[in-house]
């Protein structure tokens, strides 16, 4: 320890009680000053707040002061400081980027609170919150999600309010003329004692968009507009190559990365034998695992840009936020 550090390091110590007996003030400690966004090279006292307000709002007595024995100070904005909780844990109020999902799935991430209607809701992906165009429309949610211990009643947090039906390719036909010779030659099949059974597919392939869904809580202290690790949301931005990101998840939690690619076109495999083609995504590099689906997406300014829905090993698939909140008439 150098003796600049060295004489401030005691100079706090000789008046920690006391700034921490200031309103607002929750932590104290040595650091370098920062100026308009920028770290200095000026070492200083530095105050941690929740919440940074104008002298004029505090009493005399609660201001922290300019210096302190010859040591510059300074006041950062914390907001409260909690004890860190895993993003599989029961969290209430729950924020972004921890564990939930419809009772009937494993688990994916809650990603961050939308407005539609003046009403609050959670957004995260359909096959979260929906299982994949299982669900029934008030369905409960949990969180944690089921496989993270989630039960219901006791982690019921929401309820199912709206999804935007994913559509798979390869499924069964609904052509009746189709259906009507298939049929003839089951039948046909059957009397000559063949077990051949033949089934008309689809070949016609539908592009979606989003894998998105949301949520409306049972109470609205059970959600924090939060997201862990992150902070607030600032906005949303239009996703642009090359662009840093981050993301906060229930099994990686907070990953960064960047848009390697737009325009993406890309078949995604559901199970089941289930694929579904979506267009207009972005690709970033490997931030996420399984379970991270429905994780918002945010670029360094904390601005939403995306819904992230599937990924591989070396990649992750993100829905355009745009196309996300058109496709559910929902906004920050």
């Amino acid at each position: 320890m150098n003796d600049e550090i060295s004489t401030a390091s005691g100079i706090l110590k000789e008046n920690r009680e006391r700034l921490l007996d200031l309103a607002n003030v929750i932590a104290t400690g040595i650091g370098y000053k920062v100026t308009s966004g920028k770290k200095t090279s000026t070492l200083g006292i530095i105050c941690s707040v929740t919440k940074k307000v104008s002298a004029g709002e505090l009493s005399s007595r609660d201001i922290v002061p300019s210096t302190l024995d010859g040591v510059s100070t300074d006041v950062i904005q914390t907001g409260p400081i909690r004890a860190l909780q895993l993003p599989t844990e029961r969290h209430r109020p729950a924020p972004g980027g921890v564990s939930i999902g419809h009772r009937d799935i494993t688990a994916g991430t809650l990603g961050c609170l939308v407005k539609k209607n003046e009403r609050t809701l959670i957004l995260s992906n359909n096959h979260v919150l929906a299982n994949s165009n299982e669900a029934a429309l008030g369905d409960p949610i949990l969180q944690p999600g089921p496989y993270d211990g989630g039960r219901y009643p006791d982690d019921h947090i929401a309820n199912l309010e709206q999804f935007v039906p994913i559509s798979f390719i390869g499924l069964p036909s609904d052509c009746a003329v189709a259906r009507s010779s298939t049929a003839l030659l089951n039948s046909i099949a059957k009397a000559l004692g063949s077990n051949v059974h033949f089934q008309v597919i689809s070949e016609q392939v539908t592009e979606n968009l989003v894998d998105a869904a949301i949520a409306r809580p049972l109470n609205a202290q059970d959600v924090s507009n939060e997201i862990l690790g992150v902070g607030i949301i600032q906005g949303t931005a239009e996703g642009e190559l090359g662009m840093a990101v981050k993301k906060s998840g229930r099994t990686t939690g907070l990953t960064t990365g960047e848009i390697l690619q737009i325009d993406v076109s890309v078949n995604v495999q559901y199970g089941q034998n289930r694929t579904a083609r979506f267009t207009d995504q972005l690709m970033a590099g490997p931030m996420s695992q399984g379970g991270d689906s429905g994780s918002a997406v945010l670029d360094e300014r904390n601005r939403l840009i995306g819904l992230l829905f599937a990924g591989s090993d070396n990649s992750t698939i993100i829905n355009r936020i745009e196309n996300v909140f058109s496709a559910l008439g929902v906004n920050i």
